[in-house]
């Protein structure tokens, strides 16, 4: 038997980064002399909540991020590297299926988010363990407005009700199993009928196809995506003072 729940913390990092418009894949461009991705991995490594590190990188990288970040750097608890798939959902569950049996939840993180806090983790994990699922979030600073394919306004969407989506997102291995499960069989069927099911994160996926609510827990504005060029000068101007003080 058990003597405690464990943890798993998948980070994602097998995005090409297309948006950034450099030749170099976003995880991997430098932050004060590091690749983006050592961050998260770091972060999470030193967090006695988490038990193993399940990265997942593009084909081809597997051995360089072992060589040249895992073990260059003495990341810890990395139990596998494994090659993600052609969209984000594929990718994560890559990731989840090389989780360990005994591993109770699942934290997935994006590693072109580096300035996530210990603090922030460490809330997200509360949740999960008392609800089930949880995904990492802020509230929307400005008005929303829901548009047509003219671009005309169709509505105003209540900005107290909305968030914004940032990981980890976070949830019990079966509760994410059972959803991916369902979700598959979803695709199966809606390409049958000659449709398709559009998945932008993986609280998407248990949110249509779980039993379990997804709870939203309050973040930090300065857990950035690196997604544009715009945004890496934006986590250069964070990152001093924030990521600094952990180290």
């Amino acid at each position: 038997m058990k003597n405690h729940t464990k943890t798993a913390a998948i980070i994602l990092a097998a995005g090409k980064g297309t948006r950034m418009q450099s030749r170099t894949p976003k995880q991997y461009l430098t932050l004060e002399n590091k690749p983006v991705l050592f961050y998260s991995l770091e972060t999470f490594s030193k967090l006695d909540i988490i038990d193993e590190i399940i990265l997942v990188v593009s084909k081809g990288e597997a051995e360089y991020c072992r060589e040249q970040i895992i073990e260059s750097y003495g990341i810890e608890k990395v139990k596998a590297v494994t090659e993600g798939g052609a969209e984000r959902y594929l990718s994560v569950w890559k990731g989840i299926k090389q989780v360990s049996a005994d591993v109770d939840y699942v934290m997935i993180h994006d590693s072109a988010r580096p300035l996530i806090t210990p603090e922030t983790i460490k809330e997200a994990y509360k949740v999960l363990v008392n609800k089930g699922a949880c995904v990492v979030g802020v509230p929307v600073k400005d008005t929303i407005k829901q548009v047509d394919e003219e671009l005309t306004v169709t509505e105003t969407l209540p900005r107290n009700t909305l968030w914004a989506a940032q990981t980890p997102q976070c949830f019990r291995k079966d509760e994410i199993t059972f959803a991916y499960n369902n979700m598959y069989k979803a695709i199966e069927e809606a390409k049958k009928n000659g449709n398709e099911v559009c998945i932008t994160d993986d609280a998407m996926i248990v949110e249509a196809y779980g039993n379990v609510a997804v709870c939203m827990v309050p973040g930090e504005y300065t857990n950035i995506k690196i997604t544009t060029p715009e945004d890496i000068e934006l986590v250069y101007g964070e990152f001093a003072k924030l990521y600094l003080k952990y180290m």
